[in-house]
């Protein structure tokens, strides 16, 4: 149970409204009972009262009275109870997916990188709606039986104080064996299930998202069968467990039955002491209304075995230190934003050669610096540990004479402007897309900002409305490109940093783009980052990077003239 911990915390700020459902949720209990117990005593009472004298005494008008405000009472509350119950979990579950997000964000990319996309979704979605389980079906069920068992057993005693606590103790008795029986019968269903669903989210997304792929080679008939499987494995698990929420609820219902026998039997020759009489019914009634406190309890703990691997899974990425963590409040800096590497090493797994090897570089404020360098030479890390992608695991960077671990987050991610070679795009609106870097821009600000990038033809109608769909579907691979250079200049940080921005382009969009950058360079610090050797004189130096290691610094002019790896390179192209 300690798994739960971390969101039974979580009750605190909800404890109004869900004690508030637990105190409807008993009203309307002890009002259904209420309702059973005098209906049986009243009607029995009447019918003895019609064979004798008493007929003419009897008062009929007190006890239908008491029925009618039973019911009302009983309909009432089972409203209430399900309104203020409800609304309280879905709070708790709204601030459980926030609080779930706000432990997943900093886990990104290192963390959760051997996590799928669908497994994650899964775990957002699927995994926190079964917390509800907590609250729902076992802490108000426990709580609001074990106060209705109490008073169905004062109620009892009141009359015969031995067939109260008779009644009581077989209730107790079902409260306390019920729950540790069918949590070990639901118990490996119930961990099969939460897997089973996670694959099976896991293997339609794959369908989904690879569609086109998959029928171009032919391998779609392949996954299909997987989600057939996966669907068949998950079908097999909702199927046992209702199947065990069945038995679980015969099984009550044939105690209830013998229960009732048993009452009957003991009370046949009198309640209290005294003759025969309707108080039988009563106490009949009475235990035949004890099986409406029993009924939520009876199969809700087969649910405990996949709540609690729901949770095993959510601690998973709860309960996990980031690799980076940052500050809440940058420290002090010079407001010249210069870029400083001081013999950095970094290293994605501990059995890999080092993507970068004792780097030291400075890049002066308002300086333009060229990486270059072969695919796979270590240029995209160095930006990347630039954003604090990932932290070095030696030597330090600075940004204007500040170490970078000192930067709070949201002045780092301020501060600078990226255009990555992989350009994210979300399933909405172009305009939504835009404003991820300014969201104050004005709609001419955007549109103006599209004719520059040369994505003039997408502001024809619905234009800035037009939906872009998921991942990007409905643009080209050049057209993301551009639109990651577009939010770049919306962003307008005083560091740039590119990483291959024209890769993918035509030559004249690739020209027209470059121009637009210099206009754009004036006052920044721009990392510019390519395996290109072309038009890389305007820089104002320019690092070759090989193996993770910096081979040559200096400007176009310099490394030209002395003669060595940069200029062999020039010459073979």
């Amino acid at each position: 149970m300690r798994e739960l911990l971390p969101y039974l915390k979580l009750y605190k700020k909800h404890w109004f409204g869900l004690s508030l459902g637990m105190l409807l949720g008993f009203a309307t209990l002890a009002a259904s009972i209420g309702l059973l117990t005098i209906s049986g005593w009243f009607l029995s009472a009447a019918a003895v009262a019609g064979l004798s004298v008493a007929k003419e005494t009897f008062n009929f008008m007190l006890p239908s009275g008491f029925v009618r405000g039973f019911a009302m009472g009983r309909t009432a509350g089972r409203w209430g109870e399900r309104v203020v119950s409800h609304n309280a979990t879905f709070k708790l579950l709204t601030d459980l997916r926030i609080f779930f997000f706000q432990k997943l964000t900093p886990l990104i990319p290192g963390r959760i990188s051997n996590l799928r996309d669908a497994d994650i979704l899964n775990r957002v979605v699927a995994d926190i709606d079964s917390m509800d389980h907590v609250y729902l079906r076992l802490i108000s069920p426990v709580v609001v039986g074990t106060l209705g068992i109490a008073s169905i057993t004062v109620l009892v005693c009141w009359f015969d104080e031995r067939l109260g606590l008779i009644l009581g103790g077989i209730l107790l008795a079902i409260l306390l064996t019920w729950p540790v029986i069918f949590y070990k019968l639901g118990q490996r269903n119930g961990q099969e299930l939460t897997q089973n669903r996670a694959d099976f989210r896991i293997t339609m997304l794959d369908w989904l998202e690879g569609f086109s792929e998959l029928t171009l080679f032919g391998a779609e008939a392949r996954y299909r069968t997987a989600i057939n499987e996966a669907q068949d494995k998950l079908i097999n698990n909702q199927r046992i467990n209702a199947h065990i929420a069945g038995l679980a609820q015969a099984l009550l219902m044939l105690a209830n039955g013998w229960t009732m026998v048993l009452m009957l039997w003991l009370s046949a020759d009198g309640v209290g002491g005294q003759p025969p009489s309707p108080l039988i019914a009563l106490i009949v009634f009475a235990t035949m209304a004890s099986v409406e406190l029993l009924m939520p309890i009876a199969g809700a703990f087969q649910y405990l075995s996949q709540t609690l691997s729901s949770a095993r899974r959510l601690n998973d990425v709860i309960l996990a230190e980031p690799d980076v963590v940052f500050p809440n409040q940058s420290a002090p800096h010079s407001g010249e934003f210069s870029l400083d590497f001081d013999n950095v090493t970094f290293r994605y797994n501990a059995d890999e050669r080092k993507a970068v090897n004792q780097v030291s570089l400075s890049i002066p404020a308002q300086h333009k610096v060229a990486i270059v360098g072969q695919t796979g030479s270590g240029k995209s890390t160095l930006m990347q540990l630039l954003s604090r992608y990932w932290d070095t695991q030696d030597g330090e960077i600075r940004i204007a004479g500040t170490p970078l671990k000192q930067w709070a987050e949201s002045d780092l991610r301020a501060a600078i402007s990226v255009v990555s070679q992989r350009v994210d795009i979300l399933n909405g609106s172009l305009r939504d897309n835009l404003i991820l870097a300014k969201p104050q821009a004005s709609d001419d600000e955007l549109q103006r900002i599209l004719i520059n990038v040369g994505l003039e033809k997408l502001l024809d109608a619905p234009g800035l409305d037009g939906w872009v769909g998921d991942g990007g579907r409905q643009l080209s691979g050049g057209e993301k490109r551009r639109i990651g250079i577009a939010r770049a200049i919306l962003h307008d940080g005083p560091i740039l940093l590119l990483d291959e921005p024209t890769e993918g382009l035509d030559k004249q969009t690739e020209k027209n783009i470059l121009a637009l950058f210099q206009q754009h360079f004036a006052g920044k610090t721009v990392v510019f980052i390519t395996h290109r050797l072309v038009d890389l004189d305007h820089m104002d130096s320019i690092c070759l990077i090989e193996e993770g290691e910096v081979v040559e610094h200096g400007s176009h002019t310099e490394l030209m003239a002395q003669g060595g790896r940069y200029f062999q390179l020039n010459q073979t192209l």
